[in-house]
């Protein structure tokens, strides 16, 4: 029996993976990862938000895409414009089925001893609040009622120790479990998994793989190269959508292998 919040109750479940008529929120999607995200989820069939900081670049990086996308300016942690953003979507579309709280940022480099308590406090403001702040707008705007899928943004950062970005990892360590408890605290209605990108071509991780990096991380990688960001995107289409649908409280690694050897970053 199929419990009457689940997402397959809410009447839309669709072939295996299609998210045709459904509607997506990805927050800090004006590049990278999240914009790869949007770009997976509308060819999907969703119709899809995007968030930034500044509002322009939200709608400029919508146009880039083109077709069922819209841009809408909040930053992650402004609980005002999240609300205004959530209410927006619902109101405008009727419906908020799918969010990916893909925001994120790393102000603390070095080692966590010598991090003061502003870099501290805005990495987990924006990698482990904001998420929680998203995802509870979103279950008492639809999904709670209706059903849908949360999906987060964490890294393979979670699962090891690297020098120089250990507040970072702690917060997506963090995260990690939060998946699971809001998967635990959020069921049967709303399915809540996680991503864990290994080092991927964006601005967040230039530190990584810019120049000779590139080489050796690819070396040190069992498929043989750093990962693109539609390698997540893809990865978010599919915890978000119905072939996932036995699916929550998990995360997935998309690293090319990165996790296996010594090569970990």
């Amino acid at each position: 029996m199929t419990p009457t919040g689940s997402p397959e109750a809410a009447g839309n479940p669709g072939p295996a993976g299609s998210l045709e008529g459904k509607v997506a929120l990805v927050t800090g999607a004006s590049r990278g990862i999240g914009l790869a995200a949007a770009a997976a989820l509308r060819d999907q069939g969703a119709r899809v938000v995007i968030t930034s900081r500044s509002e322009e670049r939200a709608k400029e990086a919508a146009a880039e895409l083109g077709g069922a996308i819209e841009g809408f300016g909040a930053h992650a942690t402004d609980e005002a414009a999240a609300r205004a953003c959530v209410e927006h979507t619902v109101a405008t579309y009727g419906r908020l089925d799918v969010l990916v709280n893909n925001a994120g940022t790393n102000p603390a480099y070095g080692p966590v001893i010598d991090q003061d308590h502003a870099r501290f406090t805005k990495t987990m403001d924006v990698n482990l609040w904001a998420p929680i702040l998203w995802t509870s707008l979103a279950v008492r705007a639809w999904m709670g009622e209706h059903g849908g899928s949360v999906v987060n943004t964490a890294s393979i950062g979670g699962y090891s120790v690297a020098a120089d970005v250990g507040v970072y990892h702690v917060s997506k360590a963090a995260l990690i479990h939060l998946t699971k408890q809001l998967a635990l605290e959020l069921a049967p209605a709303v399915r809540v998994n996680a991503i864990a990108p290994g080092v991927v071509r964006t601005r967040l991780a230039e530190a990584l793989w810019q120049g000779e990096r590139e080489t050796k991380v690819a070396a040190a990688t069992p498929l043989g190269r750093i990962g693109e960001p539609e390698d997540i995107g893809a990865a978010v289409a599919f915890l978000a959508g119905d072939a996932a649908r036995w699916i929550t409280g998990e995360t997935l690694v998309v690293d090319g292998g990165q996790l296996l050897g010594p090569g970990a970053v």
